[in-house]
């Protein structure tokens, strides 16, 4: 039974001073290092064995307060920096790559459109106006809404991020078709990052070798579908061939019958997909809901919290979300 778990989403952690790109928002190392010294004082860290054993056995009660580690996307980041860290520490967390990016050497669409925010992280104006540019080229071809029209239905801030950004994310990740997005983010990503996708690549992500090393040291590896699609706004055969294609790639890194995780994607889901990957044996999904997770939570749809939300050094008092867990000790 799965009470009172704090999960913590993580995706970059890096040495922030020393990146080609420091607009990327990422966890620096000292924070990183910090948040976990937070994390071991107010909290009982638990392990993907531990949560497994919650999910299969409602006798089993997890420690109160409980926390888990995830990192989402299978950064090379998480081999050369979390996993070290971890390990000096006797911690085990669950990592989330993306099959695609590391067996076909490619970059996600997600992270060109980071790259290329980041790149141009002072000039977000000249991107957005960039996009409406290629957008008019398309237009007639794919039956496009007008320019104002989608930024006046996009450009919306959330507590993360600026109008333009969220703009040029949904654009690019979502309210396009999809061929149109891939083209136009192609574009962008060579214009303003590098035209040498493959090495980027290889300089990103991490590779199956890495990734077997983490898991034979304990370290719980889940499916991040293939593709890193919005899973929501696929049909259920596609659906279905995420999640075999992702499972594929999962049993080349561990054995991951008769169960095993899944992190959605942008946290999207529907019930088709929920259904489909019980049926395939998936035991938890990770999605993107700022909340703890208690009993009756489905295990499939677990909340978390983004690395943000929680103070990055050791002595800090608690805060809300701790106090709030704490309340919940029985």
């Amino acid at each position: 039974m799965i009470t009172n778990l704090t999960i913590v989403m993580y995706h970059y952690v890096r040495d922030v001073g020393r990146t080609r790109f420091p607009g990327i928002k990422a966890r620096s190392v000292p924070t990183f290092q910090g948040q976990l010294d937070y994390l071991r004082r107010h909290y009982r860290l638990i392990s993907p064995a531990e949560l497994a054993q919650a999910v299969r056995d409602p006798s089993y009660r997890l420690p109160s307060p409980a926390a888990l580690l995830t990192f989402d996307d299978g950064y090379s980041d998480h081999h050369e920096t979390v996993f070290p860290i971890l390990a000096d520490l006797g911690l085990t967390g669950i990592f989330a790559p993306v099959a695609k990016a590391i067996l076909e050497g490619s970059v996600l669409a997600v992270n060109k459109i980071h790259f290329v925010l980041s790149a141009m992280q002072d000039r977000l104006g000249e991107v957005v106006n960039e996009l409406f540019s290629l957008l008019d080229g398309y237009r007639q071809a794919y039956q496009l809404d007008s320019n104002q029209a989608y930024w006046d239905r996009l450009a919306q801030p959330n507590r993360f991020d600026p109008a333009e950004i969220i703009f040029l994310k949904r654009m690019l990740q979502r309210d396009l078709p999809e061929e149109l997005r891939s083209l136009l983010t192609d574009e962008l990503f060579r214009k303003y990052v590098t035209a040498d996708e493959r090495a980027f690549a290889a300089e990103l992500y991490m590779n199956l070798d890495q990734l077997r090393e983490m898991s034979a040291a304990g370290m719980g590896i889940a499916s991040h579908g293939y593709d890193h699609y919005w899973l929501a706004t696929l049909t259920e055969p596609q659906q279905a061939d995420q999640i075999r294609k992702g499972l594929d790639f999962l049993n080349q890194v561990t054995n991951t019958q008769p169960s095993w995780m899944f992190t959605y994607p942008y946290g999207s889901h529907n019930p088709a997909l929920l259904s489909l990957a019980r049926q395939a044996g998936c035991i938890a999904g990770f999605t993107t809901e700022v909340a703890i997770a208690h009993s009756p939570h489905d295990p499939l749809l677990l909340p978390r919290l983004d690395t943000n939300d929680l103070p990055t050094a050791g002595d800090t008092a608690p805060n809300d979300w701790t106090i709030k867990a704490t309340s919940n000790v029985p």
